[in-house]
């Protein structure tokens, strides 16, 4: 007859005793992996992931209005906030359906037997939104240094506001948890949505009218008007203190859905008061500060520039700019040269004095006209460059050797516009395709308006016809003959008639002398 054997228990464990900490721990671990993985599987998600990386990666390639070699970088910080909203708002409904997917299939009770507590399986949830925020944050850096990495690259990034995207990804991820919590419905999320775009819509026309208070939205729409940048001290945004906010908002969100899945210790309600406190720190620092110094700056900068600009003289020209700029004046000198290469007289070693200028008078960042400059050989050049802006600035810089101000550029009907515009086409690598895209009618035949910084140059039928014809004859022939007649071809009693004998092509029918 067999003795029968007790088992001996391990006299650490006993079944009345709860699992150790760190298998808690790594249970809520495993859950969350679990929970991450499913939210890869949902169709939303990968939708938008791949839209928004996709995104980020064109606009990488391909910058605004041709200008990808030279991103205004305090600018391109903020252009990384929208891109990462539509992913934020599937992973918010995805969330919340995960964390209510036992109440969906009735397996609510179940978790009653479960040695993990709710409120650590809302641990969980949150935990799965982290691969999200991590590949956002990803994406932000590489979009971010691959422009900050070109050669024409302008300013500098903000940490703070390359913050706001990944924080705004985590901000919807534990909403969603939350709103599991709080409001167990599968149409929560949705209404939530509706009831956040509206506010975030609210809040970017008050904040564009000095409403302090439209900077708690997470982004704010109307900081990415368009409009031509500004120097970045001019902004008046405190980055910092908005990505604090956010991250205080999003633990104290955290801390809302662990107190009502019933986490109620002692970490999680210290956690809560540091997570309201960092919130309300976050608030209180965007409170404008010292907003007379800011619009006194803003008007310094736009009515007598000078003051806070520094210059360099190259080949006898002198070029100003904002502190930020300095890298792109060796271009401004590239156009200069070139285009005083085609000129005759005295304007052939013209010295010119190329000044940065914006106007802030109707805001910052917006579209605005600069008014021309009176002062005898001064050029406006504007704060974004390349594309379409660096022949938009040779018929600035044409005009001025050709009347001497911009101011005088203005209205002229006689020879004067078909020598600015063989200044800017006789020397340029594409003069058909330049042409084209300075004109607003993208044509090369009849009447039509060419861009510049300043006031545009008007071109009528015959001018446009006069100009046509020059760029079909050798370029050498045409440049040896306006250097060659360049008083008159300079002077306003010069009709186009007068200036078509004098380059020898044919006279257009229509070319009357100016009245």
């Amino acid at each position: 007859m067999s003795t029968p054997v007790t088992p001996v228990m391990d006299p650490a464990t006993t079944l009345d005793e709860p699992p150790r900490e760190p298998r808690r721990f790594g249970a809520v671990l495993a859950l969350a992996r679990f929970e991450t993985r499913e939210l890869f599987l949902q169709i939303p998600i990968l939708f938008f992931l791949v839209l928004y990386i996709g995104l980020a990666a064109w606009g990488l390639l391909n910058g605004e209005d041709g200008m990808a070699d030279y991103p205004i970088l305090h600018r391109t910080d903020r252009d990384t906030q929208p891109g990462p909203l539509l992913t934020a708002i599937a992973l918010l409904v995805c969330v919340n359906a995960a964390a209510l997917r036992a109440r969906k299939n009735g397996t609510v009770h179940q978790f009653d037997v479960l040695a993990m507590e709710p409120w650590r399986r809302t641990v969980a949830h949150v935990l799965s939104v982290v691969p999200f925020v991590v590949l956002t944050a990803l994406v932000v850096t590489v979009e971010f240094t691959g422009q900050a990495l070109k050669p024409g690259a302008i300013g500098h990034g903000s940490i703070g506001e390359l913050a706001v995207g990944p924080l705004t990804v985590l901000l919807a991820g534990v909403v969603g948890v939350l709103l599991a919590r709080l409001v167990p419905s599968p149409f929560a999320p949705m209404l939530f949505v509706v009831a956040a775009y509206l506010l975030v819509m609210v809040a970017s026309s008050v904040e564009a009218e000095g409403v302090w208070v439209g900077r708690l939205s997470p982004v704010l729409f109307s900081e990415n008007s368009g409009g031509d940048p500004v120097p970045s001290d001019l902004l008046g945004r405190p980055a910092a203190w908005h990505a604090i906010y956010l991250v205080g908002l999003c633990a104290l969100v955290i801390c809302s859905a662990l107190l009502l899945s019933g986490g109620r210790t002692l970490g999680v309600k210290v956690a809560t008061a540091l997570a309201v406190a960092t919130t309300a720190a976050g608030a209180i620092g965007q409170i404008p500060q010292d907003t007379a110094a800011l619009e006194a700056a803003r008007e310094t900068a736009s009515t007598a520039p000078q003051k806070v600009q520094s210059c360099t003289t190259i080949d006898g020209s002198t070029y100003c700019s904002f502190p930020e700029w300095t890298v792109v004046r060796d271009d401004w000198a590239e156009v200069v040269a070139r285009v005083r290469s085609a000129a005759g007289g005295t304007a052939a070693d013209a010295r010119l004095t190329v000044r940065q200028r914006i106007d802030t008078s109707g805001g910052i960042e917006v579209d605005s006209t600069l008014t021309p400059s009176d002062t005898p050989g001064e050029v406006t050049v504007g704060t974004r460059w390349g594309g379409n802006r660096v022949p938009e600035f040779a018929v600035g810089a044409a005009t001025v050797l050709v009347t001497g101000t911009e101011d005088d550029g203005e209205g002229m009907c006689d020879a004067r516009p078909v020598t600015i515009m063989w200044l800017v086409l006789g020397t340029d690598p594409t003069p058909w395709a330049t042409f084209r895209t300075l004109r607003l009618d993208d044509s090369t035949s009849g009447s039509g308006v060419v861009l510049s910084p300043t006031n545009p140059l008007s071109l009528s039928e015959e001018q446009t016809a006069v100009v046509s014809e020059l760029l079909s004859r050798p370029r050498a022939e045409v440049t040896a003959k306006v250097k060659a007649h360049w008083a008159e071809l300079t002077s306003p009693h010069t009709s186009t008639a007068q200036a078509a004998k004098l380059l020898g092509v044919a006279v257009p029918e229509g070319a009357e002398p100016c009245e």
